[in-house]
């Protein structure tokens, strides 16, 4: 397994070490062993798992302290554009994003800190997305960025995803007061 950091302190791109024959492909997709001894310390208590038709777009989600959520990304199925925003208050990131492609094919996984907005973006039919989740789900603590913002300058990539009611009405950027701060 390799950990990648990436241009944002704190979100990194993990490379598992895949292993393929004439059966098919063996890979470790968690070991809490190998990602602390990359730096890596997270407790995961849930996993969460989302099928998508192509064009759609989750995100961008997190959730406010105390129940910020650390997320280990992936795509099982399909193909996914993955973008983590930093709105940790005093990053020297903050605000700025990271995009990456996941993918079936490509194995790789993004670990997304707490303090990250995240969302991604489905590029094929029945994309089946995967992440391990070191806080619990609670509704209450759930906020969101609007995903087409102009001072994100995100590239998604198209211009009329498919969208749910709450990612449509998400605040813009300038509207926010981030519960985070670095460091």
């Amino acid at each position: 397994m390799k950990i990648e950091e990436t241009n944002i302190p704190g979100l990194l791109v993990v490379h598992p070490e895949v292993y393929e024959d004439s059966r098919g492909y063996f890979f470790e997709s968690h070991s809490s062993k190998k990602l602390k001894a990359a730096g890596l310390e997270a407790g995961f208590v849930q996993d969460n798992e989302a099928k998508s038709g192509k064009d759609v777009l989750r995100g961008l989600h997190f959730q406010a302290p105390p129940y910020a959520q650390g997320k280990l990304v992936r795509v099982i199925k399909g193909k996914a554009l993955d973008v983590a925003v930093d709105i940790r208050k005093g990053s020297p990131a903050y605000g700025k994003h990271f995009a990456i492609e996941l993918s079936q094919d490509n194995k790789r996984m993004l670990w997304v800190p707490p303090g990250f907005a995240h969302g991604y973006l489905t590029r094929e039919e029945e994309t089946i997305f995967f992440y391990k989740c070191t806080q619990y789900y609670h509704r209450e603590s759930e906020g969101s960025l609007r995903w087409d913002d102009p001072l994100l300058a995100i590239d998604w990539g198209i211009n009329e995803p498919v969208l749910s009611e709450k990612d449509r009405n998400a605040p813009g950027f300038n509207h926010f007061n981030t519960p985070f701060s670095f460091g």
